[in-house]
């Protein structure tokens, strides 16, 4: 690695990744060299990394760069590989505009669960296409200590269980995943969602990323609680040809999300960048080894 790897530091809803701009695929970002830059005591600290590539330099994404001149390589801070990440997104959108690279707009931004289209408004919030969701059949059960709930299956690209409680207290802390059954429900993990009722369209919700544990936020998990909830309360926009509107609340924020009657899922919310600095390689080469 380089001596010195630049960096930034942001957050969408208090949902924060270190920044590690990288346009022309260069540096190889390993597991445990993500996992060494999200410690939050020995590290520069994040719930992920957004590894900033152009999608013609990424294998993953060569097919993309026609559609998407950007591809967020996503990691969570365990290291492991995502999907998606809704408030990724946003932020990795705010530091495309923060470094000059786009501007107030609309633009497309590839990732692992496709390409996402992106708005950049100019009162600062930033919506993003998140695309449709998917709801796999089967019974789903989410288990905290003694309490057992059922739970809906929500694909946004990555899989989610919502549980409707009635008091956020009883996910617990929130450290490890809360068992899910059956197992083979979601053979890669899942992020399981708590939620309750804070008034008409307007939900308030607590989760676990896999790979990551409880955290501020979570976007795509904010977008599966709003089809969930919009379901558990007879609204599908598809059927009614009205578009479905959630206020979800979150520890770090809010977010507002939108299911269109084509099935098209918006997510609108701030994203902040709030440092930037230098990596030193040799810290981090360290770290690693």
């Amino acid at each position: 690695m380089s001596t010195r790897i630049a960096f930034l530091k942001g957050h969408g809803t208090e949902n924060d990744f270190v920044i590690v701009p990288d346009p022309e695929n260069a540096l190889d970002l390993s597991p445990a060299a993500v996992a060494a830059l999200c410690d939050r005591r020995a590290g520069i600290g994040g719930d992920g990394v957004l590894h900033v590539v152009r999608s013609a330099a990424h294998p993953e994404t060569r097919s993309m760069a026609p559609e998407a001149e950007w591809f967020m390589d996503y990691r969570n801070g365990d290291g492991s590989v995502a999907e998606m990440c809704g408030n990724g997104v946003r932020v990795f959108a705010r530091y495309l505009q923060h470094a000059g690279h786009v501007g107030e707009g609309d633009l497309a931004i590839a990732t692992r669960g496709g390409v996402k289209t992106v708005h950049l408004a100019k009162d600062g919030d930033i919506t993003v296409g998140m695309g449709r969701a998917r709801l796999p059949e089967g019974e789903v059960t989410v288990s905290v200590g003694e309490h057992n709930w059922p739970a809906r299956n929500v694909n946004m690209g990555n899989p989610h269980a919502v549980a409707f409680v009635d008091d956020l207290a009883h996910a617990g802390n929130l450290y490890s995943a809360p068992p899910v059954s059956p197992a083979d429900a979601y053979p890669h993990g899942v992020n399981v969602e708590f939620v309750v009722d804070r008034g008409p369209r307007h939900v308030a919700m607590r989760v676990h990323e896999r790979g990551s544990g409880e955290t501020r936020s979570c976007g795509t998990g904010a977008c599966a609680v709003a089809v969930a909830t919009a379901r558990r309360d007879g609204a599908d926009p598809a059927v009614t040809g009205t578009p479905a509107t959630y206020t979800v609340d979150l520890p770090g924020g809010r977010l507002v999300i939108t299911e269109r009657p084509d099935g098209e899922i918006e997510m609108t919310g701030p994203a902040v960048i709030v440092a930037e600095g230098e990596i030193d390689g040799e810290w981090l080469e360290n770290a690693v080894n």
